[in-house]
């Protein structure tokens, strides 16, 4: 095994990643394999099902981003069928792990350890390697279906098998607190839990004189368009009544997600659709930057979260937060980044949004980055990461 900081090699197993048909399913496994890169050398291997294939069963994709050697097999996913369409896709995904090892090893990539994120089938095939190969791995939950209000952590054999691999991992991390406690309720047991959080690229994401400010005020969210989480309707229906009261502001909704067409046309309904909520569709890179920096605050009405990297991103760009108290946000922010309110609570978050468009203005956005800076940088979470590589590594 290796023991030498300076040559750690890094294998990424993940659940979640960004691939050709979604560029931003699960970017934030991406950016701490980026922030990892800062000090070990890391490989991803990710398999995606993947409902179009044509003429054959997989298909691979192998390139390097930003200094990450980056690895996916797309598996070919057949519909059900008796059950017998989910013994196919459940033999080809272990098949398409099976390929991407084959090419790891081709390329003389001998891992020292595992990082594991996501859980529960990606924990399966590193432990499997664990037993087979003796290389230890740590998992990076993300997932908030720990909570009691999502009510997707269910069933005896989804139980089972994460109880098993939590308990076998030589650490686990979590993004918050609050994600780490619903694991240990959920009797996830381990001697070694560590709260790492979310990153962003603070060298990318920075406050921006230059970009051209509007007449109005601007009220930004930011998200993936999945109402039973976000409550994107919520926000709608408060501008609306707020609008009532003053025409000084408005809201920009940025992202693309399944509930979209049926948001847009609740805006439709209720009058304000390109007058006060305006839909902008997915940005990213620069465009989402540029963005982050015409706006003046980011409100959030969830019913629940974990670490929103969305609220991470507008605290690098000196932007303060209006959130609901779900997940671990009220980790991060507080009455010098923002406010918080209960999740639901309509008239609440009116109230709120009405003071933060009267007094965004008077929060520091230089000490809202410098929080950023200090707590979600790219060293700063690769550092936490590499010292729990090293200890694990070093504990045998």
């Amino acid at each position: 095994m290796n023991t030498n900081p300076s040559k750690y090699k890094v294998l990424f197993l993940s659940r979640w990643y960004p691939h050709k048909n979604d560029p931003m399913y699960g970017i934030f496994v991406q950016r701490h394999a980026e922030a990892v890169g800062l000090y070990c050398e890391v490989a991803v291997l990710y398999v995606q099902e993947d409902i179009n294939l044509k003429g054959k069963e997989f298909e691979i994709s192998q390139f390097e981003l930003n200094g990450i050697e980056t690895i996916i097999i797309y598996y070919k996913k057949r519909p059900g069928f008796l059950g017998f369409g989910k013994v196919f896709n459940v033999l080809n995904f272990l098949k398409a792990y099976y390929i991407g090892w084959k090419i790891i090893k081709k390329q003389n990539f001998k891992p020292d350890i595992i990082h594991v994120n996501i859980l529960a089938r990606t924990g399966l095939i590193a432990l499997y390697l664990k037993i087979t190969k003796k290389i230890p791995y740590i998992i990076t939950e993300h997932w908030s279906k720990y909570f009691d209000n999502s009510g997707s952590y269910s069933g005896f054999l989804r139980k089972l098998i994460t109880k098993f691999v939590v308990n076998k991992a030589n650490s686990i991390t979590t993004v918050t607190m609050h994600l780490m406690e619903a694991m240990k309720t959920n009797k996830l047991k381990n001697n070694n839990y560590f709260v790492i959080p979310n990153v962003v690229d603070v060298d990318k994401f920075f406050p921006s004189e230059n970009t051209k400010k509007i007449t109005k005020i601007r009220i930004l969210h930011v998200s993936c368009f999945e109402e039973a989480s976000k409550n994107i309707a919520g926000i709608i229906r408060s501008v609306q009544k707020l609008s009532l009261k003053r025409q000084d502001f408005e809201l920009r909704l940025v992202g693309d997600g399944i509930d979209k067409k049926r948001l847009e046309n609740y805006a439709q309904e209720l009058g304000v659709k390109d007058t006060f909520v305006f839909f902008d569709g997915l940005l990213e890179g620069q465009a989402l930057i540029d963005f982050f920096n015409s706006a003046d605050f980011l409100v959030l009405f969830s019913n629940y979260e974990n670490l929103p990297v969305i609220m991470v991103e507008a605290f690098a760009c000196g932007l303060p937060v209006l959130s609901t108290n779900v997940g671990g946000i009220k980790e991060h922010l507080n009455e010098e980044r923002g406010i918080l309110i209960e999740a639901g609570d309509e008239n609440a978050f009116i109230e709120k949004l009405d003071f933060m468009l009267s007094n965004y203005s008077s929060y520091n956005p230089h000490k809202i980055r410098a929080y950023a800076v200090d707590n979600f940088s790219k060293k700063v979470i690769g550092k936490s990461f590499f010292t729990i590589y090293d200890n694990v590594l070093n504990s045998k």
